[in-house]
């Protein structure tokens, strides 16, 4: 699935995130957003936390092709979001 799909899947996730992001509350409900959210902060703000992000893509694009992986998704997101301190 080309990147532009999965950035634009309104697939639901199993919860919707909550995150504080310079003073604003961002609510991540769809793999796209999601996926948005990720690809849009600089690469660098990620580094630490490198493996965990290429993961949660993965498991992003794998949930835009197939509702039945959002589990999965939701799962890689939580503990991206929970390691980086956003959640």
């Amino acid at each position: 699935m080309p990147l532009s799909e999965v950035s634009n899947s309104e697939t639901p996730l199993r919860t919707t995130f909550n995150i504080k992001l310079n003073g604003k509350t961002v609510a991540i409900a769809t793999v796209g957003q999601a996926y948005q959210f990720l690809t849009s902060l600089n690469s660098v703000e990620w580094m630490e936390y490198r493996s965990q992000h290429d993961a949660a893509l993965e498991a992003l694009q794998g949930a835009a092709e197939n509702a039945i992986l959002t589990v999965q998704a939701t799962d890689t997101l939580r503990a991206l979001f929970v390691g980086a301190k956003l959640l």
